[in-house]
């Protein structure tokens, strides 16, 4: 996890894109606590480094989790919060097996999520970049 945003790079386009992501258990279980925080934070590291995703921070209370990623313009903000849910949900379910019981056999998390961008120039400035800038 690095903390700041970069310019990434595919074979095509240098990117700055970076995505807040928030999500809740089903019901607002209190269940991120303990082995499970710490199983949720290493799944989504896990998850992120496998699909190319940087992980720039993530913190859970114990019934919301906070995932803030950077990831190239092929992934959708509902692309990475569907590849990150729905991993960590199946094998926390599985190792966890109360969290059926609390939380739904089929879902840990609900479907809805939280998702803000962020980048290195605000809104701002790339309007009067372009308002200024335009027939020059």
């Amino acid at each position: 996890m690095e903390g700041s945003l970069q310019v990434g790079k595919t074979r095509y386009t240098h990117y700055s894109i970076a995505y807040h992501l928030v999500w809740l258990p089903k019901y607002r279980r209190r269940v991120l606590t303990g082995e499970v925080q710490a199983e949720t934070k290493r799944l989504i590291a896990a998850r992120c480094e496998r699909q190319g995703v940087t992980l720039l921070a993530v913190e859970t209370d114990e019934d919301h989790i906070h995932v803030f990623v950077s990831a190239p313009p092929r992934f959708s903000p509902a692309l990475i919060a569907n590849l990150l849910k729905g991993y960590s949900s199946r094998y926390l379910r599985e190792k966890y097996p109360h969290l059926k019981n609390m939380c739904g056999k089929d879902h840990l998390w609900t479907s809805s999520y939280y998702v803000g961008t962020a980048g290195s120039v605000s809104a701002e400035t790339i309007f009067r970049y372009i308002t200024e800038c335009q027939g020059k």
